[in-house]
């Protein structure tokens, strides 16, 4: 057993509080930039440095809204009573799912206009993505926040802002998972060329698969005996497997390519 004592502000300004949540988005922000002029030199994206920072400041834009519009889904009174805590992002309160759509809507929509390939740039885009939400999980944790089921294991964790019983770190496993498939998009990356949106759906499917069973470890309401990440992550699930079928006549496992 372990007590959460954990601080989430890394410095205090008087002014302004400096936040590991907050670090995680701006980490997430500069390697996702590193990697796209790394693809870019090596010849596997077509981006000037300047359309780089313009698509990246679309996806910001793109995972903040949605992902704080979803989170209604999660926590209605908090945001519909008092429609101003849309705007406190310091505070955590970010829904996965919401800032994908968000993501997508907005890459999509720049894509669209500077006639790019949006699956090329998604499938770019999944690797950093996935090690961005790893590191936000971690930054969950050091919150406090999105605390698991109950149970005394040998590593369960009490969060005393929560109460006083001992809980799966489910925060902590949905890290490990999102590490894990950081590395198989890399394995993915540095391979012979896939079809366009191979890499993308792969992030799609093993998300919804290790979110879907990490949520059977995390308190969450339950509807029709499954979470709302849950039957979020089986749509995913489905629109991978069919979309990966499709375009590459695969699974999201196979090592097959065009």
């Amino acid at each position: 057993m372990w007590i959460h004592n954990l601080n989430p502000v890394i410095a205090d300004l008087g002014f302004a509080q400096i936040r590991w949540y907050g670090l995680v988005y701006v980490l997430g922000f500069f390697f996702s930039w590193w990697w796209l002029h790394y693809l870019s030199k090596k010849g596997k994206l077509k981006l000037t440095s300047e359309q780089i920072w313009d698509f990246l400041f679309y996806l910001l834009l793109g995972v903040l809204i949605g992902s704080r519009l979803f989170e209604v889904f999660w926590e209605p009174s908090l945001y519909l009573n008092n429609p101003l805590n849309f705007f406190k992002f310091w505070r955590g309160g970010m829904s996965f799912h919401g800032g994908l759509v968000g993501i997508v809507v907005a890459g999509y929509w720049y894509c669209k206009k500077r006639n790019l390939n949006f699956l090329e740039m998604a499938d770019a885009l999944s690797l950093p993505t996935m090690f961005a939400l790893a590191l936000g999980r971690i930054a969950n944790f050091i919150n406090g926040e999105l605390v698991g089921t109950l149970w005394n294991g040998t590593w369960c964790v009490v969060f005393p802002q929560h109460d006083q019983a001992c809980r799966h770190p489910s925060t902590l496993y949905a890290a490990g998972y999102r590490i894990l498939i950081t590395f198989w998009l890399l394995f993915l990356s540095v391979k012979e060329k896939f079809g366009p949106g191979f890499i993308f759906w792969n992030f799609i499917f093993w998300e919804g698969v290790g979110r879907f069973i990490v949520d059977f470890f995390r308190e969450e309401t339950i509807y029709w005996s499954l979470t709302i990440g849950q039957w979020f992550s089986i749509v995913m699930i489905i629109i991978a497997i069919a979309l990966l079928r499709k375009n590459t006549g695969t699974c999201a496992v196979s090592f097959s390519r065009r």
